[in-house]
């Protein structure tokens, strides 16, 4: 069976999409801040999907937590990673607020979460990635290339990982690299960000995830992709 890591995978899209690849019979390794929800979701899982699911909650910026998910990964299968998700995120103020305002420690957090962590993390699982010819996908947001007020640390985090997404794509060949920008979706983070917006009309998480599965099942090439309906698009 493929073995995958999913962060931030307690909730929104990151449970959503763990819930799809187990679903598919994949062995997975699970990351969360929250201890509660994430053993939550790791026992829905293990009961609804053929594959395994182990649950590690742990801070993603803590290299010793990032360690520990590669090391879980390792032991589900022959030493391979087929797939590694940089889901978990960090806005850097809650609610989001103009630049002039933002402070630094936020702006840290959300660059440490959102940049160095998911490097880190690929950085320690590249032997596994390497010798199953993985792929990483890497969530990003359409705030790492348009302008828009009050999102500029999230939105300068983003585009610092899409950056290094584009870079490590071309240095190792013989990975696949997706960054994917799944669009606005009803999820606690968007509420967080800016919570005096009606977001009832924001589609659910679920509704993006076939646009995701499709990367790894077609083999798709690196590079950006977003995801809208039951398609991803280029």
């Amino acid at each position: 069976m493929p073995v995958g890591i999913v962060t931030g995978a307690s909730k929104g899209l990151g449970r959503a999409l763990a819930a799809a690849l187990a679903e598919r019979g994949w062995d997975l390794v699970l990351d969360a801040r929250s201890e509660g929800p994430l053993r939550e979701t790791e026992e829905q899982l293990a009961k609804a999907a053929p594959g395994r699911v182990v649950a590690l909650p742990g801070d993603v910026t803590d290299p010793a937590h990032r360690a520990e998910l590669v090391t879980a990964a390792r032991g589900l299968g022959d030493g391979g990673l087929d797939l590694l998700v940089n889901n978990a995120s960090a806005l850097g103020a809650e609610p989001l607020v103009p630049l002039a305002e933002q402070s630094l420690e936020g702006f840290r957090a959300a660059l440490e979460t959102n940049v160095v962590a998911p490097l880190g993390l690929v950085r320690e699982a590249l032997p596994l990635l390497r010798r199953a010819r993985g792929a990483v996908l890497n969530v990003s947001s359409d705030a790492a290339v348009e302008a828009y007020r009050t999102w500029g640390g999230y939105g300068a985090s983003k585009a610092a990982l899409e950056q290094w997404s584009a870079v490590l794509a071309v240095e190792e060949p013989e990975l696949r690299v997706w960054w994917v920008d799944p669009g606005d979706l009803r999820t606690d983070l968007y509420a967080a960000a800016v919570p005096g917006d009606d977001a009832a009309d924001r589609p659910l998480p679920e509704t993006v995830v076939p646009a995701l599965l499709r990367l790894p099942e077609t083999g798709a090439v690196s590079g950006r992709y977003t995801s809208a309906g039951p398609a991803a698009a280029r």
